[in-house]
């Protein structure tokens, strides 16, 4: 039975103690060691109950508990402190202030589709949400003019158990939303703010919840209303689930939802960040504001939008994007499409990259691509990756030069050290690696940390995570009906002395999780080699639809019910952010093995490195561009491979052989102090070369420096002067019209075919402009090495001056390099559209490269 009306209860709190209602509603506490100190000094055990929710922590305490801590002078004291840093953390000038002046607005809005701030608030499912929690954390810390935007979920990811056989079960908590640390918005007329969506034949409404993140703040749509109807209430229900139609809703109310909720509190965000194609609808409803509201033309809306939104893309395989098929688009956008004046035709190819794409689909990541013009991948290596996926989109382009950039992710470090570990810091590295993680000269002096004290606070770390082990895995085997022999024996597995191996992720089955398991044997000797033992603690989920997942699980948990792996291998169940944290705190090793190259990034390894752990990996991701061998291991050297079953042969036995050859040797190779001091100055050059690169800071202001504040430059300047907007778009016009007229009708050399290094090199082109003006385009030309099947190596292009002109009216280019070094080079010639007002130069995605070049290359 339904209840007929709510009221909502809050905890009685003394007024001295009103100051933890100010902590538990913002999750800065959630990185700061001494906030969290002070809510586990409460009620450890309840701390630990409510999965580290102050707010339902305070909603869950006797009332005596209050009125002890109000008598508490020293609590009071400490409270009171906190409360006062929070707020001075609010008042501060922070970098982006500092460096490019202070602002009231969001002017960045940030969409994902999941956000891992916290463990008790259940909205994330891995990395792509850790990711998003740990983005608005940093631009936090730098004070970023940024709001974040996504669905609440009822029930978030699901929760993972395993039966008696190791087969994963799932179950579905419900989020109890009045006992996190979110708040409901409302409006002006003090009623909880809603906004509407157009749905077949009906009206969808969200409610908006606010999470405070520090300086940053993150809102929050929810479908479960009583305004909508019970399907329709169940739309923000399950992060992942259901099946296409459920995921367009979806969609739907996070991108066009989003844009609307924001235009509802007044936030007119200058630029949007895309943090997959999940949200790429909020570019549509942008559009359909600029024309049906500021009566922008169509294709001046469409311009302003690609010139101030990035996307960033985490997929490098096609199947892993969202498609919607053209029935049900058409369903669900055919109104919308006319409300923007456009054909469905050209709607639908929004969702394309090319009209020749040969997909009747709607692609939420093409979509994503037609309208932003900053895009990037997630690791230098993701970037080649992605470029390769989404070359045919520029067809005419070298693959090198497909406009995808690259900005390599980083964790927010504070949410994930340990308490020990951030003390170390405070003390050797003094406070600035708080508020200038990136600063190489700070991470120099982890030199200055002795020895004994690196290597006994890691050791605590690594006891502790044993203890951490024992007591879930006690835990899950009374859930499977483990008999009472079974249940205590698991206060004996693993070892705080022994070299600790973490592995933990989602169990997709490119990520390889058996790797380490395919010789059963081998590993069993590895791990049981008395002078040398290693134990191994794995957690991760398997998507509740990807039996394949399941059974790699399964096989591991069959592998760790018999000895000798019974003591060495743990699996922990319902892999979260919690046991995230317990892991890269206390593991001596991790270990990460996918097929290379579909990692797009990878944070995890990251996460141990702050906390002095190592890293024992695949070349894939962020381990490709900074390993070196003082820093950790690699398996193998970056090769690729068309036959997975030989890849797996030959990477498993690299594995065992780096195990039992390298990694342990290094590891109880001790002195006559019982410090392994090759392993520490591993341990030390990788927190050295590895913690000022691969920190969310940094990667916050390399977006902030290359892509934000220039799309808010450019929506700025074109809002401000829709003249320039108007003729930028006449002029592209024009451009595409006369195209087809373009010709590149002559190239010759202006110097010997033979010269030294250091002398010039000149070509002269000759190009049929049609109608067009010499100021309409850029001639290039294109020269660079040669391999030996007459392929460019590493071209470059140098811009031609134009000289002369024919008799018939071509225009005559000349342009002149040198260069610094012999061999056999190459050389074209391109012609590319050319306007002060591009965002880059493959914008209008049209290239002209002469004729014979197109043929021979065909």
């Amino acid at each position: 039975m339904r209840a007929l009306r709510t009221i909502e209860v809050q905890p009685e709190l003394p007024d001295r103690l009103s100051g933890l209602l100010e902590l538990a509603y913002d999750f800065w506490w959630c990185w700061q060691p001494d906030v969290i100190q002070l809510f586990r000094r409460m009620d450890p055990e309840l701390w630990d109950r409510t999965n580290h929710n102050p707010v339902l922590m305070l909603g869950s305490m006797q009332q005596d508990r209050f009125v002890q801590m109000n008598s508490d002078e020293g609590f009071i004291a400490q409270l009171d402190r906190l409360v006062e840093r929070l707020r001075s953390y609010h008042k501060e000038q922070a970098w982006f202030a500092k460096t490019h002046g202070a602002t009231d607005q969001p002017k960045i809005a940030y969409f994902s589709a999941e956000y891992g701030l916290d463990e008790c608030l259940a909205i994330y499912s891995g990395g792509l949400g850790i990711l998003a929690g740990d983005h608005l954390k940093s631009a936090s810390e730098l004070g970023i003019p940024l709001i974040g935007v996504g669905l609440l979920y009822q029930k978030g990811y699901f929760k993972q158990y395993l039966n008696p056989d190791g087969w994963q079960q799932e179950t579905y908590p419900i989020n109890d939303f009045f006992n996190l640390p979110l708040n409901l918005v409302h409006g002006a007329d003090g009623k909880p703010l809603r906004v509407s969506m157009e749905f077949p034949g009906r009206q969808v409404h969200a409610q908006v919840w606010q999470v405070r993140v520090g300086r940053i703040r993150l809102m929050l749509l929810d479908t479960n209303i009583a305004e909508n109807a019970p399907p329709d209430r169940a739309i923000t229900d399950e992060l992942y689930g259901g099946d296409k139609v459920h995921r367009l809703q979806q969609e739907i109310v996070l991108g066009i939802g989003g844009m609307r909720m924001l235009m509802a509190l007044g936030w007119d965000c200058l630029a949007t960040h895309l943090n997959e194609g999940h949200s790429a609808f909020c570019t549509l409803e942008r559009v359909r504001v600029l024309v049906n509201e500021r009566k922008l033309p169509l294709c001046q809306a469409f311009e302003l939008i690609r010139k101030s939104t990035v996307f960033t893309t985490h997929t490098p395989v096609p199947a892993g994007i969202d498609e919607f098929p053209e029935p049900l688009m058409r369903e669900y956008f055919a109104n919308y499409a006319r409300a923007l004046g456009m054909t469905w035709h050209d709607f639908m190819a929004l969702g394309r990259l090319t009209e020749s794409d040969g997909t009747h689909s709607f692609n939420m990541a093409r979509l994503a691509l037609n309208l932003s013009y900053r895009t990037n991948g997630v690791s230098k290596l993701h970037g080649e990756v992605s470029r390769r996926m989404w070359h045919y989109g520029w067809p005419d382009l070298p693959l090198e030069e497909t406009p995808i950039a690259s900005v390599t992710n980083g964790i927010h470090s504070r949410s994930w050290l340990s308490y020990e570990m951030s003390e170390l810091f405070d003390r050797y590295l003094g406070p600035a690696w708080v508020n200038k993680p990136a600063d190489q000269t700070i991470w120099e002096r982890v030199n200055d940390i002795p020895d004994e004290e690196l290597w006994r606070t890691h050791e605590r770390r690594r006891e502790r995570l044993v203890a951490f082990a024992r007591r879930r895995l006690r835990v899950q085997l009374k859930a499977r009906g483990a008999t009472e022999h079974e249940v205590r024996q698991a206060a004996e597995v693993l070892d705080p002395t022994t070299l600790t191996i973490g592995f933990a992720r989602r169990f997709a089955t490119y990520k390889r999780a058996t790797l380490l398991f395919r010789n059963h044997e081998r590993l069993a000797g590895i791990l049981s080699n008395p002078q040398q033992p290693i134990q191994i603690i794995i957690a991760g989920k398997a998507h509740p639809q990807d039996h394949e997942g399941k059974e790699l699980i399964k096989e591991i948990i069959h592998f760790a019910s018999n000895d000798p792996a019974r003591r060495h291998v743990v699996f922990l169940e319902n892999y979260d952010m919690n046991i995230a944290r317990q892991l890269v705190q206390g593991v001596d090793l991790w270990l990460n093995t996918p097929r290379r190259p579909m990692e797009a990034c990878g944070t995890s390894g990251m996460k141990v490195v702050f906390n002095g752990g190592l890293n024992l990996s695949i070349l894939d991701g962020w381990w490709a561009e900074i390993f070196n061998r003082e820093v950790g291991w690699s398996i193998g050297s970056g090769e690729d491979y068309t036959d997975w079953a030989l890849q797996d042969q030959v990477e498993a036995n690299m594995l065992y052989h780096l195990l039992e050859d390298e990694v342990a040797p290094l590891f109880y190779d001790r002195g006559a102090d019982g410090l392994p001091r090759g392993w520490i100055a591993k341990m030390r050059s990788s927190m050295r070369m590895i913690c000022p690169e691969m920190n969310a800071n940094r990667m916050v202001r390399e977006y902030t420096e290359r892509f934000y504040l220039p799309a808010i430059a450019d929506a700025e300047s074109l809002t401000r002067n829709t003249d320039m907007l108007t003729t930028y778009c006449d002029w592209r016009g024009e451009v595409v019209k006369n195209w087809n007229s373009v010709a590149i009708t002559g190239v010759e050399s202006l110097s010997d075919g033979r010269v030294r290094v250091g002398q010039p090199i000149r070509v002269k082109a000759t190009v049929n402009l049609g109608s067009l003006k010499p100021e309409d385009v850029a001639v290039q030309l294109y020269i660079g090495p040669l391999d030996p099947n007459r392929e460019f190596v590493e071209a470059h292009t140098i811009r031609m001056s134009q000289v002369d002109t024919t008799e018939n009216g071509w225009w005559q280019f000349v342009g002149e390099t040198t260069s610094p070094r012999s061999g056999r080079f190459g050389y074209s010639v391109r012609v590319l559209p050319a306007h002060e007002m591009m965002t880059h130069p493959f914008e209008l995605r049209l290239v002209r490269w002469p004729a014979a070049q197109l043929a021979e290359h065909t």
